[in-house]
């Protein structure tokens, strides 16, 4: 396959693992519901924090690529978890 679809392919597996990892964090973790939850969040300036901890899937989605020789696709994973420590610090500074 291309290499560059192989990379967004990636890409898109690691926002939806992350997506789907903070989800879980807060059914998991939180008595309220889901908007409530990141609404206090916003209010707390925890959102890097949940964000962080969605991200832990993405470690599975990373080793689980490279476990079946998928390396761009590792990569695309890679990208998605630095665009979400990018958007970690804008919370974190701003």
């Amino acid at each position: 396959m291309n290499t560059k679809k192989e990379i967004l392919i990636g890409l898109l597996v690691g926002i939806i693992a992350n997506t789907l990892g903070t989800l879980l964090y807060i059914l998991l973790f939180s008595e309220l519901s889901i908007s409530e939850t990141y609404k206090a969040a916003v209010e707390q300036e925890h959102v890097g924090s949940l964000l962080a901890l969605g991200a832990v899937l993405n470690l599975i989605a990373f080793f689980g690529f490279l476990r079946i020789k998928r390396d761009n696709r590792a990569k695309g994973v890679l990208l998605a978890t630095i665009i979400t420590a990018f958007i970690i610090l804008y919370y974190k500074v701003f």
